[in-house]
């Protein structure tokens, strides 16, 4: 099957980029998914606040996005405006998340305050004021449906004739410097782009084209209680120092905490004494919790790039493999932003957002990113 682009990937990015490529115009599209992507085992928050602006404004393009997601694709992204609730234990702490506000309102987002503790400790009463010395809050991020999104854009493109692929891309035929061809172990593609939106296996697609592609996974663990109504669904998502972060979705209440890395890096099991931890420091900053078991756990995969933000553009080395990678535990809430901006890009359109800061060349150039860390 001849196709126009092959979009390597069927999580949210590799979708919405389908769905806005055939809202484009006539492109012949297929997306292979292998199936073993990570929407799935994203916990759905959304926000706006981050210390950079282009993260800023990729939210910001999302967010408008969402607003009109069920208009456009027939599907309710379950986008809940509760807030992002950020607490601080020390003024440098707090000067962090100050420096990072004055960095949104540049960008154009004005919604995210500071909080003296006991304003902050009235947005969650469910917590511990132990500790608490500030917090800064916005009622414009919250919660968003990860699998909703992905099933939207997903309906979308197949309703516009693109063609889905089960399988697992084994061969990039590469001749001349640029991919002619995509193979499963089934069937084979003849194509003029190929886009990589494989998500924590980018590198490994990267390989098959003879691209260094530069994006490692993460593990990331998730502890979910029983369901509970000892907090309830419009709790904000609460992040404290050192990283522990709590929100509330169906009725249960989903934990985590930065865990340590595994031996093999796509490993996604659980450690025991991981669970043991959280729990600990959930009982400790979070009272109401201390009498709800736990029902679950499981893992998944960040995509991680060396700054912590994603790659969008062509591949330096070969400009018909396209990347939209390494979001680093941001790919779902920017997917409609991202996928609209490769759409852009890929037909040449002018990109709704300037995108330089997301080149992939930025790092051969020592120029990433700069660290911005909330807390």
């Amino acid at each position: 099957m001849n196709a126009d682009v092959v979009i390597v990937g069927g999580g949210v990015i590799g979708w919405s980029v389908a769905h806005h490529l055939a809202r484009a115009g006539d492109v012949r599209i297929v997306v292979v998914d292998a199936g073993k992507g990570s929407t799935e085992r994203a916990t759905g928050g959304f926000r706006a606040q981050f210390g950079t602006e282009i993260n800023v404004r990729l939210s910001l393009l999302s967010l408008k996005k969402l607003r009109v997601f069920q208009t456009e694709t027939g599907v309710d992204p379950g986008y809940l405006p509760v807030g992002y609730l950020f607490l601080t234990e020390s003024e440098q702490q707090l000067d962090r998340l100050r420096t990072a506000m004055a960095v949104q309102r540049a960008a154009g987002y004005a919604a995210a305050g500071e909080l003296p503790p006991e304003e902050a400790l009235r947005r969650n009463p469910w917590l511990s004021p132990d500790g608490v010395r500030g917090a800064v809050f916005s009622p414009v991020d919250g919660f968003l449906r990860p699998l909703d999104i992905r099933r939207g854009y997903r309906r979308s493109a197949l309703s516009m004739g693109v063609t889905e692929v089960e399988g697992k891309v084994e061969v990039l035929r590469v001749r001349g410097g640029r991919i002619e061809e995509a193979r499963t172990a089934t069937e084979s593609f003849p194509c003029a782009q190929v886009v990589n939106a494989a998500g924590a296996w980018a590198a490994r697609l990267g390989t098959l084209a003879g691209v260094e592609v530069p994006v490692s996974p993460l593990r990331r663990q998730v502890a979910v209680t029983v369901p509970t109504d000892a907090i309830p669904a419009t709790a904000p998502m609460t992040i404290f120092p050192g990283g522990f972060h709590f929100r509330v979705r169906d009725r249960q209440v989903l934990l985590l905490q930065p865990n340590p890395g595994a031996a093999d890096p796509f490993d996604v099991s659980v450690e025991p004494a991981w669970v043991g931890e959280v729990m600990a420091t959930a009982h400790l900053r979070v009272p109401a919790l201390r009498t709800v078991p736990l029902a679950s756990s499981y893992a998944g995969l960040y995509e991680m790039s060396p700054d912590e933000h994603a790659l969008l553009g062509p591949a330096e080395e070969m400009d018909n493999f396209f990347l939209i990678n390494g979001s680093s535990g941001h790919g779902v809430m920017h997917s409609p932003a991202l996928g609209q901006l490769a759409a852009e890009m890929l037909t040449g359109s002018r990109p709704a957002l300037d995108v330089r800061a997301l080149r992939p060349s930025r790092f051969r150039e020592g120029q990433p990113n700069p660290d911005q860390p909330l807390l």
